[in-house]
């Protein structure tokens, strides 16, 4: 396991000491191995995608009672914080998503009532998609315990602290969308 692959590292995971995480477990042992190496970068990322797979792992209960998966969710969300009709592109951008993945949500949500989607006048090649009153009544009705859930997983991340992660986070992603395509090449 590296560090930055969110996996759960096997046989020598056991945690030296009171808050140690799995990833300065991780750390420890490459320094063992490579002692001249600046671990610092690992730190950060194996920390982010960590939580990033482990929040993936963890079930949004409140996602899960309605029998919406986060992927659908963030669609019909997107709907409603935009408060007009998109298009499954536009769709696809709000919610960082495939072209596909978005047509196999829509074809879903469509069957369930809560989207509709109409042709363009214009254009035959393009769709506008739009919340029916059920999947806005859907989305009202979810959020305050979404995020109720979301603020429990934070709980042991308190006050300044964090506003501190969020501005810190927020930095990061910030320059990272400026740049991930140059850091591609």
């Amino acid at each position: 396991m590296t560090a930055t692959d969110g996996g759960s590292a096997t046989g020598s995971r056991a945690r030296s000491g009171p808050g140690d995480d799995t990833v300065a477990a991780v750390v420890r042992q490459w320094r063992a191995v490579h002692p001249h190496l600046d671990t610092g970068p690992m730190e950060i990322i194996g920390r982010i995608n960590r939580c990033a797979a482990l929040l993936q792992q963890a079930e949004d209960a409140p996602l899960r009672r309605a029998g919406l998966s986060r992927a659908e969710f963030d669609l019909l969300g997107a709907l409603r914080r935009t408060g007009h009709e998109l298009t499954p592109g536009e769709l696809a951008r709000e919610t960082f998503s495939s072209g596909a993945a978005v047509t196999k949500r829509l074809k879903q949500l469509t069957e369930r009532g809560l989207v509709e989607r109409r042709g363009d006048t214009r254009d035959r090649r393009v769709a506008h998609v739009r919340l029916t009153d059920a999947g806005r009544d859907l989305v009202d009705g979810i959020l305050p315990d979404q995020l109720a859930y979301e603020s429990a997983v934070l709980s042991g991340v308190q006050g300044p602290e964090l506003g501190e992660l969020a501005a810190l986070l927020g930095e990061l992603l910030g320059q990272l969308e400026g740049r991930i395509d140059a850091l591609r090449a």
